[in-house]
């Protein structure tokens, strides 16, 4: 039997060793450092010019900020915290630093949201940059988290606890289901566990099984008798993936985040929206308007005047303060409504502790990509909930974890992963996929999913032509490529097999025909494991003259790493897997789950390059090469030498 409080005291104890780690290496690259150090790190950019700025949603200040400094490797994106600072001579002091949050990057450009209600006047002065902040927030709601779930003993959270974590068997209530006809069988079998049981049901979903549509469907099935749930999950892309899909469906959904973390299709379903396109809302803007018309008239009268003009001061301040005190009532009245009319409520994980939702508990609360949330993440919203519903795929990305003394240690172990081990009757798997052919999908199958996957019949057609391999390995062993370190991030490239990826997919798409292409608007998507190998990528197309072809399909193309992959499906992948050396050094392709990712992408043909040479080392990569062998689709670069 296992010891749960132990097990808590544990986890929390791992999370804390994280924290310490994170907060390390932030301090590493960023504290105590010059801004050109903190340049070449990558968490700051400096000088920054101000291209434009203007009031978006809920009156926050958006910023468009660009950078002089080109070329140069950075971690910022969407939803990190930032801060903006002049170079004045005091620019420490807080009136020289305001907070914001990036809304997006792209090249070198970036659009942030301020956190504060108005444009400082200094941001017009001096030099400008931008300094990436470390997030202690979530640190800190994971550790409440789990001291909260640690102390409950009774209640609905003191129950989920003992079931979650095995101590006690979960519950499920037989009755009578209507099947759905526009999902398969497995589906229709996640959906009925999720219909009956009492306390936790998981939907395992491979990739290209449905997982968001079964999801969906059993969220839409919820609400046939519940009026409101809520949905998670760890990352603001997952959040806003399903928000739109269920707003496609007329689900009235609310999304609780800074709007700057909420992509700009679903801005109109956030908390800031809602409240601006309420029926009161222009009461409440008058309401404002005249209590600080109030303010501004009593600020004009100086102590020193005579007792008439300070009773004058006195009574206006007054009728300011009353105002004011009916603006927040409304406000109140006016957000209590949004959330009455919200059939779903959706956040991240870490966003469920949000102040908006405090005091709120759900009947049953929906965790999608469960499998790539930290455990105590994955508390918060449960701790709200009465019944808890998770679907994801830990064979995919595990959560993203600092110290590696942690991960080996445990943490690295999601909830997810130990409610299918402890509650093994309460998951269901989905086993029909519908993205790739089987030659694509068969390895994956029998390396993660014990062979139980079947491609849908419609993934016969999904080929370049039936002549086209829909699969590819091409070894460059023997030919010199080697790959290297970069020197400002550590992370490893391999310059000759870059050119050659992108030379190659020059020619492919030559083969094929760039036009036909570009009207069915074909899909592409080049993979590296590592940063470095995409930055190469970008600056080989965007940045030289060498590949127009490749430049000019710039909206049907996609340079990232795997982990910004996850979830997402293209008509042609190419992965280069970078390693090549006389020692067999293969780093972090050793994760394989990571590799599981890349290798299920494609939905017409997937061309993986590397050398075979380094990668045989490594027992996955020998089984998969052997795999490449017997369903004929392995090539050698000496074929491709005259590109």
């Amino acid at each position: 039997m296992v010891n749960i409080q132990e097990e808590l005291n544990f986890s929390l104890k791992l999370l804390k060793e994280e924290w310490k780690e994170d907060l390390q290496q932030y301090r590493n690259k960023f504290a105590y450092t010059s801004i050109s150090d903190r340049k070449e790190q990558g968490v700051c950019w400096y000088p920054v010019m101000l291209k434009k700025s203007k009031i978006g949603m809920g009156d926050r200040v958006i910023l468009e900020l660009e950078r002089t400094d080109v070329n140069q490797s950075h971690v910022f994106q969407s939803g990190k915290s930032v801060s903006i600072f002049s170079n004045q001579p005091d620019r420490q002091s807080q009136e020289f630093n305001i907070n914001a949050v990036v809304n997006f990057v792209k090249r070198d450009t970036m659009v942030v949201t301020l956190q504060g209600d108005f444009l400082p006047d200094w941001i017009e002065e001096g030099r400008l940059g931008v300094d990436l902040l470390f997030d202690e927030a979530s640190y800190r709601e994971m550790e409440f988290a789990l001291k909260a779930v640690q102390k409950a003993e009774k209640g609905r959270l003191g129950e989920l606890k003992k079931v979650l974590l095995g101590a006690k068997v979960a519950n499920f209530q037989n009755g009578t289901f209507q099947k759905l006809s526009n999902l398969n069988d497995a589906q229709n079998q996640a959906l009925e566990l999720v219909n009956f049981a009492q306390d936790v049901a998981i939907i395992h979903g491979p990739p290209g099984t449905g997982k968001t549509t079964t999801l969906v469907a059993s969220i839409m099935d919820t609400l046939r008798y519940e009026s409101q749930v809520m949905v998670c999950a760890p990352s603001n892309a997952a959040v806003d993936l399903l928000v739109e899909k269920l707003s496609e469906l007329n689900i009235n959904v609310l999304r609780i985040g800074h709007p700057a973390r909420v992509e700009e299709k679903i801005l109109a379903q956030t908390l800031d929206a809602k409240i601006s396109q309420h029926p009161s809302y222009k009461d409440l803007k008058k309401l404002r308007k005249s209590a600080e018309s109030y303010r501004s008239m009593g600020q004009k009268y100086k102590r020193n005047f005579g007792h008439e003009e300070r009773m004058q001061r006195k009574r206006l301040m007054e009728e300011a303060k009353r105002i004011k005190e009916d603006a927040e009532h409304l406000e109140n009245y006016i957000v209590y409504d949004v959330f009455q009319a919200s059939q779903v409520i959706a956040c991240t994980m870490v966003g469920a502790s949000n102040q908006a939702l405090k005091g709120m508990s759900f009947p049953v609360v929906f965790i999608d990509e469960a499998g790539q949330g930290l455990e105590a993440a994955t508390w918060i919203p449960i701790m709200k909930a009465n019944k808890v519903v998770m679907a994801g795929d830990h064979c995919q990305l595990p959560p993203t974890i600092k110290s590696i003394t942690a991960a080996k240690a445990g943490l690295s172990e999601t909830l997810f992963e130990k409610v299918i081990k402890r509650q093994p009757d309460f998951s269901k798997m989905l086993t029909i996929q519908y993205r790739m052919p089987s030659v694509i999908m068969g390895f994956s199958s029998s390396q993660f999913y014990q062979g139980k996957l079947e491609a849908a019949e419609n993934t016969l057609s999904h080929h370049f032509g039936q002549e086209e391999p829909v699969m590819e390995f091409i070894d460059t062993a023997g030919s010199g490529y080697a790959d290297q370190q970069e020197r400002t991030t550590l992370s490893t490239l391999n310059a000759d097999e870059a050119k050659f990826s992108l030379d190659y997919l020059e020619q492919f798409m030559k083969k094929i025909g760039i036009a036909t292409f570009k009207q069915e608007k074909r899909t592409i998507g080049l993979i590296s494991p590592y940063r470095a190998q995409v930055r190469k990528f970008k600056e080989l197309i965007f940045e030289s003259y060498d590949y127009p072809n490749l430049r000019a399909f710039e909206d049907l193309l996609t340079i990232d790493s795997i982990d910004g992959f996850q979830g997402q499906e293209r008509d042609l992948i190419i992965i280069s897997l970078v390693r090549s050396n006389a020692k067999g050094e293969i780093g972090f392709l050793a994760d394989v789950r990571r590799m599981n990712v890349a290798l299920t992408r494609a939905k017409r043909k997937l061309v993986i390059i590397g050398d075979s040479a380094t990668l045989a080392t490594h027992p996955f990569y020998d089984k998969l090469l052997t795999y490449i062998q017997e369903e004929g689709t392995y090539r050698s670069i000496y074929e491709f030498l005259s590109y």
